[in-house]
């Protein structure tokens, strides 16, 4: 799949997005965006309620007329082209089927309004119904069918009319946990058998990370990360996609030159910072997985390896959730930090016993532009 996106962003990009701006009144929803989305690429819109998220996908699909800037389809302006004419398929949250048509009606609308012949018509159906498996349920109204069901039809009914491009907007929001995932599945194996451009709006960072192939984080009207969610998770490239997708553990710390810092007292070794000062409060973050908790007695057995970081804490919380355990630990000056491992390895640590974090230096990060308030916005968002 990898080597499928790299080949693709040789070419031009099938949309352009160039400094497009949307303002209610004062209000900014959203904020100078420029993007480029591959042919045949899975992106998804990640990011809180207000992100700007659904406003962008908006003024793709012309729903919404940009403030300024441009929406460019393989080199041509959208921006004064009406929605049924840009050859975009869209897919909402509220399925927004006719009740009184059947499945195979609901999905041949969009050609019966085109005006297509009925063989060429009744043929196309066939393959959409084929496609999400709903052969049996043809004539079924959206009543008697369950919700994951409507939404297969809402899916092959964007489809039908083979539009170059299909939006959807948190398609599988009302579902529960079970459908939800098995639907996500099969829009995954959807896309790879047709190769279809799908931009998709969620604000549940497991979803996205489930379907895409890149990840927008927006955030304020802005998109402030952009790459695959492996990218994105490994090295986030701030501290707010750090805190929004995944887990995190913050530490602040001094830079002592442009590859060590101090953590209350204790000297670490970081990854090389440019353009830092002596002294200057940077933020370290590292995930819980990456980091190792010991007891003295473990630590004492096991030597730290070069390019290792070790720092004293003691045990809060002990949580075993079966295939992991979570071991939470405050350090001497207060911070708190959360680590993760497979369970089974070590037994739970007693509450108030002395233990040591160790984490390899090149497995964190560090930021030397943050603000406290995109923290806890982005850990208020999940």
């Amino acid at each position: 799949m990898s080597a499928v996106i790299q080949d693709n962003q040789s070419q031009a990009p099938l949309v352009s997005l160039r400094n497009l701006n949307k303002h209610y009144g004062d209000f900014v929803a959203v904020d100078n965006i420029s993007l480029d989305i591959q042919e045949g690429e899975f992106l998804t819109f990640l990011g809180s309620s207000g992100s700007g998220k659904s406003t962008t996908l908006s003024m793709l699909a012309g729903f919404e007329t940009p403030s300024s800037g441009e929406i460019l389809v393989a080199g041509k302006s959208l921006v004064n082209v009406p929605p049924h004419k840009r050859d975009i398929g869209m897919v909402f949250q509220r399925y927004s089927l006719f009740p009184h048509l059947n499945v195979r009606d609901n999905i041949g609308f969009p050609l019966e309004i085109r005006k297509q012949a009925r063989g060429e018509r009744e043929r196309q159906v066939e393959a959409m119904l084929k496609l999400v498996q709903l052969e049996q349920f043809a004539h079924r109204r959206p009543a008697q069918l369950s919700g994951g069901q409507q939404q297969r039809v809402a899916i092959a009914r964007a489809l039908v009319y083979e539009p170059r491009i299909l939006l959807m907007d948190e398609p599988l929001g009302a579902l529960d946990k079970k459908l939800r995932e098995d639907l996500q599945d099969e829009l995954r194996h959807l896309h790879r058998r047709l190769g279809i451009t799908i931009v998709y709006v969620t604000h549940d960072q497991e979803e996205a990370m489930r379907l895409s192939q890149r990840i927008a984080i927006f955030s304020h009207g802005k998109i402030v990360g952009l790459g695959s969610g492996y990218e994105l998770y490994q090295n986030p490239p701030n501290a707010f996609v750090a805190s929004f997708l995944g887990n995190s553990n913050f530490l602040k710390i001094k830079a002592q030159g442009h590859a060590a810092a101090s953590f209350e007292g204790q000297s670490l070794a970081v990854r090389p910072t440019v353009g830092i000062t002596e002294g200057q409060e940077l933020l370290l973050m590292v995930r819980p997985e990456k980091a190792q908790v010991l007891t003295p007695q473990q630590a004492g057995s096991m030597p730290r390896p070069a390019g290792w970081n070790e720092i004293q804490a003691r045990v809060a919380e002990t949580v075993f959730l079966g295939e992991s355990l979570t071991c939470s630990v405050t350090t001497p000056g207060g911070t708190q930090l959360t680590l993760k491992e497979l369970s089974g390895s070590t037994p739970p640590l007693q509450t108030g016993a002395p233990v040591l974090v160790r984490w390899a230096a090149a497995d964190a990060c560090v930021y030397s532009q943050w603000q406290e308030s995109d923290l806890s916005k982005a850990a208020g968002a999940h």
